[in-house]
């Protein structure tokens, strides 16, 4: 029975997919499609004879993953697997939301790790292995009764675009709105996309209910005769959906830019958008206004992107929406989701005024400073009220999924959604009885590190663990559980959010800030020349780990290592680096410091490091009997 249960829970890690670029699962069932098509009807978006309003989230990850940047991954692309998407839309629909807009339709970009996987490799040729991620994104849509607003390409390079097109043809960027070879390359990703059968439900992109709109693109700063060219493309392609204009009309981040007459007028363009980011909600209403009042009703207006203000701010936009009947939806910016090895995606908005990073249903501390616990939680409420529905209680969050470890304690977990922390609990039997060992876990840290270490275990011992998700509503069922684990050793682990680790520092802070630069991590131990910080072996010494963040082209760490806290001597240690070929972000250089004491350092009790350069470290792992 033991082994039965054991070989289940390793099923069932692998059916979640470990990793990242997998090929998409085939377990989804085929299921119907919606009702209707999306349609238009003056100023309103219409499902069947019901009006169609929403208001939930930009995924700009949902078919394509740009951050997958835990320490040792030094390409940050690939493609979401299923659990992802699994959870995405269950925060979605939590959140009260019933449509998400994906960012585009990624290109193979010169800036991106050669091995980096896309969707347009080159004019005209196609990824397949990353189609079918999209066709499963769509797949699992149709399941949670969530729709989708497809981006046909992005103006800017991220995940790439209108400059990769113009790349392949080695020509100028703008050569897009007017280059007959480029535009007839753009056209052949349409009417590939368009014309795709989608190898999970069978249907064909035009054909599928799923989908509410093409969007000409992101943020394009398209002349009009480009536009109206490329919607009468997509209309003789496909009758059955709308086409949103996809025009560069955005408020703040040092533009104010209305939308264009020819969305308003040209009868082919069914939905007009504009994408909001004011410094204040009285910006942003008076914007608003405006542009409803140049519309005139004549078209659905959806507000494809807004964010970046306080929260009283934020719900006074979205009790404006609310009472504004010439707007049919709003989409916040942005919604990340769980990780598949532990933790979350997490990702700095540039424009975000040092503050704002992606959102992370239900908040944490590492939100506090843009209030995400207390955003989200109204954001919810509203997005339910909008579209006329009670708002529901809280459920109890699905049983997490307890990763695979052996020999130290030291694990993670595939984390469930609206979970806000963890029990961990361990017992020496399959049966039990269970004991809580850590309370109320939190699981926001950056992927690529376990979440936690349990230094109460005994060496020699065998051991059953297992992980309860928890939230306001209550505990879920227990993760199935892991073991036995036969103990080897403890890992004792400094995660930086602090200096109470250390027996002893000098020179060192506690910093935070410029996240994308150190791959999100939230806090670190940061210092320069001369500064040190020393930690005391708890047990016998048998190794340790320092991940620092590092500009210099030489290691700015030494380690030294002693018996008695007053005589220390170098030790050597086996440095690796993850410099990244990326050249979108301005990742700084991760660097491992490995240190393992060789046969006459059998005696080591403390072990300190000293900066010959500036530092910025996100962990350090003491492994000890």
């Amino acid at each position: 029975m033991v082994c039965l249960k054991k070989l289940e829970a390793f099923k069932n890690t692998l059916k979640f997919i470990l990793g990242i670029g997998f090929a998409t699962l085939t377990t989804i069932p085929v299921l119907g499609q919606f009702d209707n098509f999306i349609t238009a009807k003056g100023s309103k978006l219409m499902d069947g004879d019901k009006e169609f309003k929403f208001l939930s989230f930009n995924v700009p990850t949902l078919n394509y993953v740009e951050d997958n940047m835990q320490f040792e991954q030094t390409n940050p692309y690939g493609l979401p697997s299923e659990f992802e998407l699994h959870d995405l839309y269950e925060t979605v629909n939590i959140l009260g939301g019933n449509v998400v807009r994906a960012y585009t339709i990624p290109v193979r970009n010169t800036k991106f790790p050669k091995e980096s996987t896309t969707y347009v490799e080159a004019p005209g040729v196609f990824n397949e292995e990353a189609f079918k991620v999209l066709d499963t994104a769509l797949a699992l849509a149709r399941e949670y009764n969530i729709r989708v607003i497809l981006p046909l390409v992005n103006n800017w390079e991220w995940m790439g675009g209108r400059p990769n097109y113009t790349e392949f043809r080695a020509k100028p960027q703008d050569a897009f709105w007017t280059d007959k070879q480029i535009i007839t390359d753009f056209k052949k990703t349409i009417k590939f996309v368009l014309e795709r059968t989608n190898t999970v439900t069978g249907i064909k992109y035009k054909d599928d209910k799923t989908i509410v709109a093409w969007e000409t693109g992101n943020e394009l700063e398209n002349p009009a005769k480009w536009a109206i060219d490329i919607v009468k493309y997509i209309k003789k392609l496909d009758k059955n959906h709308l086409v949103m204009d996809g025009y560069f009309a955005i408020h703040g981040i040092n533009h104010d830019i209305f939308v264009q007459d020819y969305s308003i007028e040209n009868p082919l363009i069914d939905i007009i958008s504009t994408h909001h980011y004011e410094l204040s909600s009285n910006e942003m209403i008076l914007n608003l206004q405006k542009t409803v009042e140049m519309v005139g009703g004549k078209k659905p207006l959806l507000i494809g992107e807004f964010g970046f203000i306080g929260t009283s701010g934020m719900e006074r936009v979205i009790d404006y929406l609310i009472g504004e009947p010439n707007i049919s939806g709003a989409l916040l910016w942005s919604l990340r989701r769980h990780h598949p090895e532990g933790g979350f995606y997490h990702h700095s908005e540039p424009f975000g005024h040092g503050t704002y990073r992606a959102y992370h249903w239900p908040g944490f501390d590492d939100g506090e400073d843009y209030d995400e616990r207390n955003l989200l939680k109204m954001y919810r409420e509203k997005a339910f009220l909008y579209q006329g529905l009670p708002v529901p209680k809280i459920k109890v969050p699905k049983a997490p999924t307890l990763l695979p470890f052996a020999n130290v304690p030291k694990f993670s977990w595939q984390g469930s959604a609206g979970a806000s922390g963890y029990d961990i609990e361990r017992s020496t039997s399959l049966d039990g009885p269970w004991k809580i060992i850590a309370h109320n876990i939190d699981d926001i840290d950056t992927p690529g590190f376990s979440l936690f270490s349990d230094e109460s275990a005994t060496p020699g011992e065998n051991y059953y663990y297992r992980v309860i998700a928890l939230n306001q509503a209550g505990k879920s069922a227990p993760s199935l559980p892991l073991g036995p684990i036969k103990i080897d050793h403890l890992t004792r682990v400094d995660y930086a959010q602090h200096l109470m680790v250390l027996d002893k520092s000098k020179g060192l802070e506690v910093r935070t800030g410029d996240y994308r630069s150190y791959k999100e991590a939230f806090k670190r131990l940061a210092g320069s020349k001369g500064a040190e910080g020393t930690y005391t072996i708890p047990g016998k010494f048998l190794g340790a780990r320092i991940f620092s963040y590092e500009s210099s082209k030489k290691n700015s760490l030494v380690i030294e290592v002693s018996e008695d806290g007053k005589n220390y001597s170098k030790i050597q240690a086996d440095v690796e680096s993850y410099t990244s070929p990326e050249k979108n972000y301005d990742y700084l250089i991760p660097r491992k410091y490995n240190i393992i004491p060789n046969e006459g350092q059998k005696n080591i009790s403390f072990i300190r490091f000293k900066g010959n350069n500036d530092f910025d470290i996100v962990r350090v792992e003491l492994d000890y009997k």
